[in-house]
């Protein structure tokens, strides 16, 4: 069963069609990536997710139930805009988000003192949040966005602020908490994230779902059948083998090598493209190009906003 069922959302604002009839599924531990240019509607799906405002119409089941506020304590959510208090102290500010999830204050301070030893914090519980650096007040905001061991998670643009080395101990962190079990909402302009940690996606632009399912499946969707091929030899008889049945895309230099990008037509197949080749040049390398998500992601926007002119 899946833990979120979103189905046939609609949410406009005065005239401004914010969310337009929206349905997707999200699995249960999975990292869901909810991608779309500025505006799209993400944050307004995230607002109605998470029980800020309501849709004007569809529902939202949670684990097969309609949403309900009891819900709310199961899930995490780290908005884009944070939300700290600047003039309360790091420690302070922690304690009073973790009790306001149900949290005892000794169960707190116990996973407190856990988390900031791990990210290297425990000089900070009597600074101010207004003392710390956006990198740093990121770090408070995340922690005490998991400290409840949330069973469903959203995270807004979790990595801005952040440098390699924490983005990556973040990302770490992220995918030992899908392995206990929790399900993940990662909404980012990043689609090295994507790459990285989404095992499904969704993509939205103008307010409706134009993409969704697992990053695997829309990948092998928009493959193009175009292969790079490294090899040496002769150019001349490179070309020459590719007269029929397929399509010189690219050709350069690499070195002592050549680098090709080769798409095959007419039904040919990778063993009908080497057994054109080997005559006539010695094969280095030879892979599929299969785009990736920031291809995919220009590429079906752009798709959906030629139809909507049309």
């Amino acid at each position: 069963m899946d833990i979120l069922t979103i189905q046939d959302v609609t949410k406009k604002y005065a005239s401004q069609l914010a969310v337009d009839s929206v349905s997707m599924n999200i699995p249960h531990q999975s990292v869901f990536g909810l991608l779309g240019p500025n505006g799209a509607g993400k944050t307004s799906l995230i607002r109605i997710i998470t029980q800020i405002t309501a849709p004007d119409s569809g529902r939202i089941l949670f684990e097969g139930q309609p949403l309900h506020a009891k819900h709310i304590p199961m899930m995490g959510y780290l908005p884009e805009e944070r939300g700290l208090y600047k003039k309360m102290e790091v420690g302070e500010q922690a304690l009073y988000l973790a009790q306001l999830k149900g949290m005892s204050r000794a169960e707190a301070m116990k996973r407190l003192k856990y988390w900031f030893e791990k990210f290297e914090m425990q000089g900070w519980w009597k600074k101010k949040i207004e003392e710390l650096s956006k990198g740093m007040a990121q770090k408070v905001q995340f922690i005490t966005t998991i400290l409840h061991e949330p069973k469903f998670l959203i995270l807004d643009e979790p990595f801005t602020g952040f440098d390699p080395i924490n983005a990556e101990m973040v990302k770490n962190e992220l995918l030992a908490l899908k392995e206990k079990g929790t399900t993940i909402i990662l909404s980012t302009h990043r689609m090295e994230s994507v790459e990285e940690l989404c095992t499904h996606i969704a993509l939205i632009n103008r307010a409706k779902k134009i993409l969704d399912g697992s990053v695997k499946d829309i990948r092998k969707q928009y493959k193009s059948n175009t292969y790079e091929i490294q090899y040496s030899g002769n150019k001349i008889g490179f070309t020459n083998a590719l007269w029929t049945g397929y399509e010189l895309l690219d050709l350069k230099e690499d070195g002592d090598h050549s680098v090709a990008k080769v798409k095959m037509i007419n039904g040919h197949t990778p063993n009908d493209l080497l057994h054109s080749l080997l005559p006539n040049v010695q094969i280095l390398g030879f892979h599929e190009i299969i785009p990736g998500m920031n291809d995919i992601f220009i590429q079906t926007v752009e798709g959906s906003e030629g139809k909507r002119v049309e």
